[in-house]
């Protein structure tokens, strides 16, 4: 198996695409999975999952510990994963040990730290705008809601922070952790509502 310092050598998208990601023995969902910010490249990273390292997008701030509303950063800590949501209309239900949720046409996440409704998801309305999680793109067709400020929810620490799936250049997201859609598939085999996530 490849150390992560090998791994994390040249960084590029062609690199990124040569990653094989091996079965698992879908027994158990992982304990914990870690994910670190690449060698001189912050906001790109690896997600070390059952022996795996599957590269990802972090956010354009980095991994930081002091998790502000709009900085763009990656919040270090540890999480669990509370459960999927998925785009039904564009594929197949996914195996995974998380509960799991279709995405609905008016399904969003409050981002304003004013509303009482902040860092939960909400239904779009005339009257309440948020993040639409019914995207025209692909980054949120598999998004894994994390429990970061969750209990309790403080007013302008952060929202909206998820697993999900990356941009083809693997750009850096608003905070989340992004990646390819056959890791994401692979990783949902190997986690359920007790895994902890170690992001830093």
């Amino acid at each position: 198996m490849m150390t992560m310092r090998r791994l994390a050598r040249g960084m590029d998208n062609s690199r990124f695409s040569s990653i094989a990601y091996k079965k698992t023995n879908g027994d158990r969902p992982q304990t914990v999975i870690r994910v670190r910010a690449a060698a001189g490249e912050p906001r790109r990273g690896w997600l070390m999952a059952g022996g795996q390292a599957i590269p990802v997008a972090l956010g354009r701030g980095g991994i930081i510990a002091n998790k502000r509303e709009g900085d763009g950063g990656t919040p270090r800590g540890i999480f669990r994963p509370r459960q999927l949501w998925w785009r039904a209309d564009r594929h197949p239900r996914p195996a995974t040990f998380l509960p799991i949720r279709a995405i609905g046409p008016e399904d969003a996440w409050c981002e304003n730290p004013t509303s009482r409704h902040y860092n939960r998801p909400i239904k779009l309305t005339r009257d309440r705008d948020g993040d639409r999680l019914r995207r025209d793109d692909h980054l949120y067709d598999f998004i894994v809601e994390i429990d970061h400020n969750t209990s309790p929810r403080i007013a302008g620490r952060g929202s909206a922070v998820f697993l999900h799936l990356a941009r083809p250049n693997f750009s850096p997201t608003a905070g989340c952790v992004s990646m390819k859609k056959s890791a994401m598939l692979q990783l949902l085999r190997q986690i359920g509502p007790r895994t902890k996530i170690i992001i830093g």
